[in-house]
């Protein structure tokens, strides 16, 4: 930060360190998949609740949220979501919302948020310049979506809850081959699974979100 006074005369600026440290260590910043990360104990909280939807309570716990994000994304991939494509998220805050993320990010895909207090212009201008293919929203939400005609580069509108013409959310959480997997750790090849579904099949993730088999 630079600071000069001419009132005082100080013929040239100060420069003075306006960073402030505190009393505890640096925290150590792993070098790995945003989701993997998040999961890696999910195992071992299990039925400990992850996520908790304060208007409802509502609650997820770790394993749900683990199993729903694995479902997720195979159904995302099935619907033809790929690694670097763009999902758009236009929602208030709900355990969904991570699950849905998490579900993108799995893929190597991208996320991104829509703020819920735009207008159909501000909205339809992001999902433009974003190349989202797909939207995530809630019924109110995606109103703002048809009102604006911003539906028309977009494969696939799906909205929490249910709306005419839009794909539920329940239905990408409904487990269609029985895989549930588990992200814990990492070999030479990428993240393993920790927890192999029922159909017994080995699913790799590697760091950049894709799901290998």
């Amino acid at each position: 930060m630079l600071l000069s006074c001419k009132s005082c005369k100080i013929p040239n600026p100060v420069r003075t360190e306006m960073i402030i440290k505190g009393p505890y260590p640096d925290v150590s910043i792993p070098e790995t998949a945003l989701t993997p990360f998040v999961l890696h104990r999910a195992q071992e909280l299990g039925d400990k609740p992850a996520l908790i939807d304060g208007p409802t309570g509502r609650t997820f716990t770790y394993q749900q949220v683990a199993d729903s994000i694995s479902i997720v994304a195979h159904n995302l991939s099935e619907r033809g979501f790929r690694k670097g494509d763009v999902c758009g998220i236009l929602s208030p805050n709900c355990p969904e919302y991570g699950i849905a993320f998490h579900a993108v990010a799995t893929l190597g895909g991208i996320v991104t948020p829509i703020n819920p207090l735009y207008t159909r212009y501000e909205v339809g201008h992001q999902l433009k310049d974003s190349g989202a293919r797909f939207l995530i929203t809630v019924p109110d939400c995606a109103e703002k979506v048809l009102e604006a005609d911003n539906k028309a580069g977009l494969d696939e509108l799906i909205v929490f809850g249910s709306l005419p013409g839009a794909t539920s959310f329940d239905e990408l959480l409904v487990e269609t081959v029985g895989i549930v997997v588990h992200l814990v750790g990492r070999d030479h090849e990428g993240w393993r699974a920790g927890r192999i579904g029922r159909v017994g099949l080995e699913q790799l993730c590697s760091r950049d979100g894709r799901i290998a088999q």
